[in-house]
């Protein structure tokens, strides 16, 4: 760029920057216009030749571009510790001392424009690292630290599962003959019951390892080699087993456990009728109790009461957890569990039981899902799981509970373990994609610079835009999962609301996951991926219905979200006039600390990486979501709507709440639990996924930022250019990351992971 004096040489950053995209736009030509006028040290002739730069009539050439960025790039690699315009431009000036008093008013221009000098500076750096067709993997830690850490306590028996899980017997079935594939999955169940996998959370008098947090990591782990293994195990030794175990008592335990978890006992969990759904309340089936005969009489008013999607109903379950209204006296006194026989030990179907067969399915179609009615099915007295309800020798009602409902959601909240098993199945699921999604990309190969070779599609930044993000929300679901786990396991009476929620949220939240996760890895795949080889249908297909069964999602995310507003509730009913104003104030402080002009428009790249900025903006959308839910419904209730009424008027604003503390308990546990890393490689390499994470959601709920003032555009644009950054800097990582999964070869089972 032919220029008379050093001090207007300065400018060539800024004449580059707005020009190179072939538009200069009229906000960047009026805050040129601005800056240029406003420099009072220049003369009018100096001015006008500047303005004359930015004059959309008379744009750049091409070949005026291209001498512009040679010049730019020489001057960068002649100082390369330059971090923004405003250290070029000094450069260019040879420290001109009119250019040196321009540091604050180059790093608002930065802002102005939308850009971060950093990333612009990159584009110039000869730094071989930074060319696509150079960049490769390279691995910055130590693997097996990373998988140690992942598993945590539960290493051994994760191990041990690995292990059994890569003998010959766990050969893929490939079969298309359901009946045959229904079968290899039953045996793989007796394999693994023989083990004493399936009886891990039983306590030990009835043959268990009374390890619950084993357990789970047993239904995680298996999860990467077949789901309908997974889903069959969990019906049996799961939902079957623990609602004995969890509803039932001594004379259950006794009678049932150790049949159940050496798989015996082949059993059902018959809670879902075909009209009702998650709506377990209104659940159609009867057990009338008779006290002269001391029987209850299991029955099935209509056909739209039949049970329906019961895993191992339709071949090989004996018995089933049913879910009735007990009714004695012709009184209704809500629903119940009862334990009750559907086919013999030869296989023969109970007189009064009629068993269908859900047909061919999406997925899972080694699960034999059926459905189930009951015509004057009677069982005796003691087959009534009695934990929390039972009836007496005078043939009455009783409970320890008395309120019906606070008895009805104990009663759900023992099987709150379901969604825990689900999620952490579902997370599997998303590694194993990812695992062959990101292993494939490192070596396919396409197109490449002009007479250069091709290069691994990793390399290229949408690739790693489509597929690492994916990854960080990964490990980021992970650590939330072990924090639920955790709570679960150690929690208290008090705690179970907040956990059942929780727990229903973070369902949600990894299995909406999983399902964006393997469609986006399919696409990435291309033609590869659509092939059954290498398994990312089966995985897409099978863990589709996680998102519907445990409790459809989106039902479960206002429980979520009627959870978070009860706990508001309780702050502003605790409070007096006082604590009212203090409230207000917090909030007040808060506002000036985090909606400052300084803050929303602060692009440094320290802060956007800052761990503390993350969080206190997904607090501060959790707090704001939440209190503009609660003050609406409020409103709508004051002005004389029913409740039932206010929550459906809001309930897009209800899946909002959910999931603002979702992304925010997430990120508080990765952020917790990194800070618990010893090895410092390992540490960076999680804190990037971290910041990724971070970011991500930011991006993605930037209109939300925009909205509330508490991020100006320049702040969100320099977000997003940090993300595509973070991808850039994760790539060379991101082979080693997925293998610290530590999928075993023979479950993974995808050729293109392995080419």
């Amino acid at each position: 760029m032919t220029i008379d004096t050093s001090k207007l040489q300065a400018f060539a950053p800024l004449f580059y920057l707005v020009w190179s995209d072939d538009l200069l736009t009229q906000k960047e030509f009026e805050t040129l216009h601005t800056f240029i006028t406003a420099q009072t040290w220049l003369s009018q002739k100096e001015q006008e030749y500047l303005l004359h730069k930015i004059d959309v009539a008379n744009p750049p050439s091409r070949e005026t571009l291209h001498t512009w960025y040679k010049e730019l790039q020489e001057i960068i690699r002649r100082h390369p510790n330059s971090h923004s315009l405003y250290d070029i431009a000094l450069a260019l000036s040879h420290n001109n001392e009119h250019i040196k008093a321009l540091a604050t008013a180059f790093k608002k221009i930065e802002i102005d424009l939308g850009i971060l000098g950093e990333e612009f500076i990159s584009n110039f750096k000869l730094n071989e690292d930074t060319f696509t067709s150079k960049s490769q993997t390279n691995t910055n830690f130590e693997v097996a630290k990373l998988t140690t850490f992942l598993d945590g306590a539960q290493t051994p028996i994760i191990n041990k599962v690995k292990e059994v899980l890569s003998r010959p017997e766990f050969t893929y079935e490939t079969s298309t003959d359901v009946d045959i594939y229904q079968e290899t999955v039953y045996e793989w169940c007796k394999t693994l019951a023989k083990e004493n996998f399936g009886n891990m959370a039983y306590p030990k008098e009835y043959g268990g390892g009374e390890n619950i947090e084993d357990y789970f990591a047993i239904m995680e782990t298996l999860s990467y080699h077949d789901l309908s293994l997974v889903i069959k195990f969990g019906v049996q030794f799961g939902l079957w087993g623990m609602s004995v175990h969890s509803l039932g008592t001594a004379k259950h335990h006794e009678k049932y456990l150790k049949d159940i978890g050496s798989l015996k006992l082949p059993g059902c969990f018959a809670m879902t009728e075909t009209h009702h759904g998650s709506n377990v309340k209104g659940l159609e089936t009867t057990a009338t109790y008779d006290h002269k005969t001391k029987i209850f009489t299991i029955q099935t008013p209509n056909k739209n009461a039949q049970k329906e999607y019961i895993g191992n109903a339709a071949v090989h379950g004996q018995m089933a957890t049913v879910f009735a209204k007990l009714i004695i006296d012709e009184v209704d006194y809500g629903v119940n569990a009862f334990i009750v026989p559907i086919r013999d030990e030869k296989g023969n179907t109970i007189k009064g039981v009629t068993i269908g067969d859900c047909g061919h399915k999406m997925g899972l179609n080694g699960v034999d899902n059926g459905t189930l009615s009951f015509d004057n099915v009677v069982i005796p007295k003691e087959d009534m799981l009695d934990r929390f309800a039972s009836v007496n020798e005078q043939g009455q009602f009783e409970s320890p509970i008395a309120s019906d409902n606070r008895r009805f959601f104990t009663m759900l909240g023992t099987l709150v373990g379901g969604r825990i098993g689900i999620p952490r199945s579902a997370l599997a699921a998303a590694k194993s994609g990812l695992t062959i999604a990101i292993k494939y990309a490192d070596q396919r190969r396409q197109f490449g610079p002009e007479g250069g070779s091709e290069i691994p599609i990793l390399n290229y930044r949408i690739h790693q835009r489509r597929l690492l993000p994916h990854l960080a929300k990964t490990y980021a679901i992970h650590f939330g999962l072990q924090y639920l786990t955790n709570r679960f396991t150690t929690r208290t009476e008090a705690q179970m609301q907040e956990i059942e929620a929780l727990a229903a949220g973070m369902k949600a939240y990894s299995t909406w996951s999983t399902t964006a996760v393997l469609q986006e890895c399919r696409e990435a795949c291309g033609g590869k991926g659509y092939l059954s080889e290498n398994r990312i249908d089966a995985l897409k297909n099978d863990s589709e219905i996680y998102t519907t069964f445990e409790g459809d999602n989106t039902v479960l995310m206002q429980l979520v979200a009627k959870n978070r507003l009860s706990e508001f509730r309780k702050s502003f009913g605790e409070m007096n006039s006082l604590g009212l104003l203090n409230y207000v104030f917090e909030n007040a402080k808060t506002a000036l600390a985090e909606k400052n002009p300084i803050t929303t428009r602060n692009t440094d790249e320290t802060h956007l990486l800052d761990s503390e900025f993350h969080l206190k903006a997904f607090q501060y959308r959790e707090k704001s979501i939440v209190a503009s839910a609660a003050n609406r419904i409020k409103k709508l209730i004051d002005k004389g709507m029913e409740p039932y009424d206010a929550f459906n008027v809001v309930q897009h604003q209800m899946l909002d709440v959910a999931e603002a503390y979702l992304e925010r308990v997430t990120l508080e546990q990765f952020q917790q639990a990194i800070e618990t890393v010893e090895d410092e490689a390992v540490k960076t390499a999680l804190n990037k996924l971290a910041q990724l994470y971070a970011l991500h959601q930011i991006e993605n709920n930037k209109a939300w930022y925009l909205e509330q003032g508490y991020m100006e555009a320049v702040k969100t644009k320099a977000v997003r250019k940090m993300v595509n950054q973070l991808c850039w800097e994760i790539r060379p990582d991101a082979v080693a990351l997925v293998n610290a999964f530590n999928i075993p070869d023979s479950c993974l089972a995808a050729p293109i992971a392995f080419q």
